[in-house]
């Protein structure tokens, strides 16, 4: 089976193959900035690319996943100063409530998940390299990426620089030798976070925390960046940039794979529209699962239109097959179930969802044709292998179908995701002072048998 793959730098779908095969798929995937909840927006490149990162482990002995968490940062830094909050704080909540919200979501944990602020020397390592190779230049306390020092900058954007000085991202600064120059490492003042240096004391730019982290934990060269379209420029524009330059390679990732931007009931999505949704306000209104599908059956390449009518479109779908394999619980299976070949076929040309959801749906069709008047006739065990396979690539169909009907209605029944899920919503409630938010999550959770517990380190749970 060959795998298919558009790739942003030459705007072709190619052939996959790893670049090394003894090291096996590399992969990275830009992680959340954790200063506030994440919005379904942030939720689909986490779905996109966990079902590619299912589909490689099917297809390959060896994938390694990288995504990381972008810890220091001046939105963090504004949420601190707006809210009075320690940084620390702010990071540490949301970076749990995004791991709850993902759960939720049944996607998987990526191999390695660092931090920025976990390697900074890394960064300051880079910097240096940048600027004896004559790639960056200091200027007032700062560092900077000279642009035109690189012959092919703006490669994976298109952009040039005429394009780049126009835009609105690029930041315009007396000490910047041209205005595409972009920051390095920049100056902390005494409420921000810093780090001692060469170059005074500062924090890295946002841009080169990435390129730190993939080449640790990855190498310089590697197989799959990926991360939403918003991100093409500046920032994987600029990653590249300070990563071949300074590793003096080719290339940084040889395929690099974006999302579409994600619309939300017909809109941009814009809290004054009322239309923002966070991932854990849509948890409290439909399963993890009907909001995973939901986000599947657009290719991940196009826009989508986002609505809470097609996440109840989708939960209606998953009881249908619920139902199914409900009916299906005495049919034991031998053997994990395979992928079918449609449903591989289907994601092996650029990861198409819809296609392997069409798919899906036709091998339900066949079981439900199967019904005679004595119920269903034909090999059940293959039906539900299908079923189940499919389900597994796909991050879908995985819950007993008992426990997919009852819903979470007792202790035993609320898994550990949503525990955390709900501490964490707890946590921000009484952030934001609105202690009747944390009362009552308290209190639904002793209801169903789990006991918050409030000390220095924190707050930890247990049932009774």
């Amino acid at each position: 089976m060959v795998l298919k793959l558009h790739n942003t730098l030459s705007r072709k779908k190619e052939d996959f193959t790893p670049l090394d095969a003894d090291k096996g798929v590399r992969m990275y995937v830009c992680g959340p900035t954790v200063y506030d909840t994440a919005h379904i927006g942030n939720a689909r490149p986490v779905v996109v690319f966990d079902v590619l990162f299912r589909l490689l482990n099917s297809l390959y002995p060896k994938v390694t996943y990288v995504r990381n968490i972008t810890d220091v940062d001046d939105k963090i830094n504004a949420k601190a100063a707006e809210t009075g909050e320690d940084i620390r704080t702010i990071t540490e909540r949301t970076a749990a409530l995004f791991h709850a919200d993902m759960a939720a979501l049944n996607t998987l944990e990526p191999d390695f998940e660092p931090r920025a602020t976990d390697h900074i020397a890394e960064m300051q390592v880079m910097i240096a390299d940048l600027i004896e190779k004559g790639f960056a230049y200091e200027a007032e306390g700062h560092v900077l990426f000279s642009v035109n020092a690189m012959d092919e900058y703006g490669k994976l954007s298109g952009h040039d620089r005429d394009q780049i000085i126009a835009g609105a991202r690029v930041e315009v600064a007396p000490y910047k030798k041209d205005a595409a120059d972009f920051v390095l490492w920049k100056p902390s003042t005494g409420e921000e976070p810093g780090w001692d240096s060469d170059w005074g004391f500062g924090r890295p730019g946002w841009h080169l925390e990435c390129s730190a982290m993939s080449n640790k934990y990855l190498g310089q060269t590697f197989d799959i960046h990926g991360g939403g379209q918003d991100l093409i420029f500046p920032h994987h524009e600029n990653e590249i940039a300070q990563s071949r330059c300074s590793h003096g390679t080719d290339i940084m990732a040889r395929f690099w794979m974006h999302n579409g931007y994600l619309m939300a009931e017909g809109e941009k999505m814009s809290k004054s529209l009322g239309n923002f949704y966070t991932v854990n306000e849509l948890l409290g209104e439909f399963p993890g699962e009907a909001i995973r599908l939901a986000l599947l059956k657009t290719h991940y390449r196009q826009p989508m239109d986002f609505t809470k009518d097609g996440i109840a479109d989708a939960k209606t779908i998953l009881n249908k097959f619920y139902t199914a394999l409900k009916k299906m619980a005495g049919v034991q299976l031998e053997n994990e179930p395979d992928i079918p070949t449609e449903i591989l076929n289907a994601l092996c040309e650029d990861l198409n969802t819809p296609k392997a959801l069409s798919e899906l749906h036709q091998i339900l069709n066949d079981l439900n044709s199967s019904m005679g008047t004595s119920g269903w006739s034909g090999d059940l065990e293959s039906f539900k292998a299908k079923l189940l396979g499919a389900g597994k690539v796909l991050g879908l169909l995985q819950q007993d179908p008992e426990d997919w009907f009852k819903g979470t209605t007792s202790a035993d029944d609320l898994d550990e995701a949503a525990i955390e899920a709900l501490i964490a919503e707890r946590l921000q409630a009484r952030a934001d002072k609105d202690f009747a938010t944390s009362d009552r999550i308290r209190d639904e959770l002793a209801e169903q048998g789990v006991v918050l517990e409030d000390g220095a380190e924190g707050t930890t749970w247990r049932r009774v």
